[in-house]
């Protein structure tokens, strides 16, 4: 497509002063370029032939029609920060008064949801039969890991005296310091009672760690990553395992069982309940049955 010469003159200047004072590799000129292209075709589309009649108004039609067109909240906000660079020029070479991008951003990317297990590949993983003190060890982290949703650094930073299993219960310094008391039981407090009975066998004279290496001092978060990765192989677990694994497969299967985001909060120790709900996932397919079964109205169309 031509340009209108309002359209295409400054951006000839401005592809130029990227090439010779801004020295940018060729690439990162390309890109320019393919971004300002497609903003300065779009803008013709609606009506408009010089950048002076660009304010934000039109900047956001534009991050709406990227948006709308499919594109990637990390490709909007690329094409975007290509515009403003781009009115930054103009503000400077007096074309325009104010950058009129500037106050126009793109969507927040999506964070990605962490991956859980499924109870049967928990049961996989956890099904640990060996009986050295390493073996034990390593299932008493992972049991209480995934019996009370403890954060990696959480658990590594347990002191024997932290514990109780008559009560059933933690004491964890969680973020910012912060003190919860977390009940655990089942096969969590099984396996902890197990390793406390061979502690002995490994931890150094005055270690206070729950958890030591083979060392004897306090085992280190690096050292818990590895254990749990090399467990996922051993017991042909088809995903990688790391500790945050749990700890979400742990909230996922609370949230499931209960329903009760504001119970399952305060066993992570989250702050905000938001945080909370971004590691409750339920599956579609599993809502959906759910409303089909349950919703009146659901049932009524049913054939």
């Amino acid at each position: 497509m031509s340009l209108p010469a309002g359209l295409e003159k400054p951006l000839q200047r401005f592809y130029e002063y990227l090439r010779s004072e801004r020295e940018l590799s060729l690439h990162t000129q390309q890109n320019y370029k393919r971004q300002l292209t497609t903003l300065a075709e779009q803008l013709v589309a609606l009506g408009v032939d010089n950048w002076q009649a660009v304010d934000a108004g039109w900047v956001r039609q534009l991050a709406s029609k990227g948006m709308r067109d499919g594109l990637k909240a990390s490709s909007l906000s690329m094409r975007l920060s290509a515009l403003r660079s781009f009115f930054d020029y103009l503000v400077q070479q007096g074309v325009l008064k104010a950058n009129p991008a500037k106050g126009v951003s793109a969507p927040r990317k999506a964070r990605p949801l962490p991956k859980n297990l499924d109870v049967d590949e928990m049961d996989q993983l956890l099904s640990v039969d060996e009986d050295d003190p390493l073996a034990i060890r390593d299932r008493a982290m992972m049991e209480l890991m995934y019996g009370a949703g403890l954060r990696l650094s959480e658990l590594v930073s347990l002191d024997v005296k932290d514990v109780s299993l008559r009560k059933g219960d933690l004491r964890v310094i969680g973020k910012g310091d912060k003190e919860r008391v977390v009940p655990f039981a089942g096969l969590a407090r099984e396996w902890v009672g197990h390793w406390l009975k061979v502690r002995g066998q490994l931890a150094a004279a005055g270690e206070p760690g729950l958890f030591v290496s083979k060392l004897g001092q306090r085992i280190s978060n690096r050292n818990v990553q590895k254990r749990m990765a090399e467990w996922g192989q051993k017991q042909a677990v088809s995903s990688h395992i790391n500790p945050h694994k749990l700890r979400h497969s742990f909230a996922t299967h609370m949230l499931e069982s209960s329903g009760d985001l504001r119970a399952v909060q305060e066993l992570l120790g989250h702050a905000n309940l938001s945080t909370t709900q971004i590691y409750t996932h339920l599956d579609f397919q599993h809502l959906a049955q759910v409303y089909d079964e349950a919703h009146p109205r659901a049932k009524r169309n049913k054939r």
